[in-house]
């Protein structure tokens, strides 16, 4: 999935959760936090300073000190072990 398909799904998930948000504004707010060739994102900026970028249940972004680590989350986890959860 490239910048474009991954706005598009952001798009439609948002539209699900009763948002309005166009395939501009989403990939707008993907460059903001994942960043471009021209500039950073706001989770690159923050690892750089030292700090982590935790999202509950989807994982944790660091750096190990030789470079960038993802850790998943547990429902990130859970959900590509077993799909996604009964809902409540």
């Amino acid at each position: 999935m490239d910048r474009t398909e991954l706005a598009e799904r952001t798009l439609h998930k948002a539209a699900d959760a009763g948002a309005e948000l166009s395939v501009e504004q989403a990939g707008q707010v993907i460059d903001a936090l994942f960043g471009t060739l021209e500039r950073p994102g706001a989770i690159a900026e923050v690892i750089r300073s030292g700090e982590a970028v935790t999202v509950l249940g989807f994982g944790t972004f660091d750096t190990d000190g030789h470079g960038a680590v993802f850790r998943p989350g547990t429902a990130l986890v859970e959900y590509l072990e077993n799909g996604p959860a009964p809902r409540r």
